[in-house]
């Protein structure tokens, strides 16, 4: 894949030495099971990046001046295992460089080894999964590094709040807490669930996005697209509350599926992306 830097931004911008944020593009789609593309999802949101604006309205902000460097792909496809391990190589070096990862699916096994790296710099942290899909299910397809067992595995390492879940498979619910999923259903009909999943956090946050935690009318362009999703308003303003109440540690984006013929779930991805960074960063 063709190297690009993420919001276009110019080499001044874009030292890794002094970047405070760090985008590693993780194109891999090894295990997912409807749509494929979701390995060019980062590319995608890449180029989709350079055609923001820069400055950020709601936060009165310009986040690139605090420097983002894109990495290099990592490539590794061999099995998800394999992908996981050379994963986990590069967030554990991100990270012992005191930077701020973000990584860019990708279908969502990308996440395991992510997460990983992360169990080894932070003893108490919680995984925050915004997705349509429970994705806990120990082993699928003969793999438990699967996407669809994303989940179970971080739930190993850390503790879990799973929300806006609308699809789910019966084998996944001894391993889902009650106490720590958001079904979409309910959040709608809920004036305090934002503040809810805010309690079952600890202080040290991370978070990972399956895009298809949107309505399909927001984000078609996922590998599969659940109806009945969250609205990008919504999503933000969660975000917004999360990063006012929690240390936010890292963030991944996976499962975009580019669509040629629709570039909007392409910016909105990227987007997404600068508006979390903003709120981050905002007086850092």
């Amino acid at each position: 894949m063709e190297k690009l830097n993420y919001g276009g931004l110019d080499n001044e911008f874009t030292a890794y030495e002094n970047a405070r944020i760090v985008i590693l593009p993780v194109p891999y789609d090894g295990t997912s099971t409807w749509l494929k593309g979701a390995d060019k999802g980062p590319q995608a949101i890449l180029e989709a990046s350079a055609n923001m604006e820069l400055y950020d309205i709601e936060t009165d902000s310009e986040v690139y001046t605090q420097g983002i460097a894109t990495l290099e792909a990592v490539t590794e496809d061999q099995s998800p295992e394999a992908m996981s391990d050379a994963v986990e190589k590069q967030v554990d070096a991100i990270l012992m460089d005191k930077k701020f990862p973000v990584l860019l699916g990708g279908e969502h096994s990308v996440s395991i080894g992510s997460i990983r790296a992360f169990a080894k710099h932070y003893e108490n942290f919680s995984v925050l999964q915004l997705d349509a899909h429970s994705d806990m299910r120990d082993n699928y397809e003969g793999s438990d590094h699967n996407h669809a067992c994303v989940m179970a595995r971080a739930k190993e390492m850390a503790t879990v709040a799973q929300v806006g879940i609308r699809s789910s498979c019966i084998e996944e619910k001894h391993n889902i807490d009650p106490d720590r999923i958001f079904y979409a259903h309910e959040i709608k009909e809920s004036s305090t669930w934002m503040y809810d999943v805010s309690e079952r956090l600890n202080d040290n946050v991370y978070i990972t996005i399956d895009l298809d935690v949107f309505d399909p009318a927001y984000m078609p362009s996922t590998g599969t697209p659940e109806p009945d999703g969250l609205t990008y308003r919504e999503v933000i303003n969660f975000l917004k509350l999360i990063n006012e109440r929690h240390n936010i540690i890292g963030l991944d984006i996976v499962e975009l599926c580019p669509n040629e013929m629709n570039k909007a779930p392409d910016f909105l991805a990227s987007k997404l992306i600068y508006q979390l960074l903003s709120m981050k960063f905002n007086h850092a």
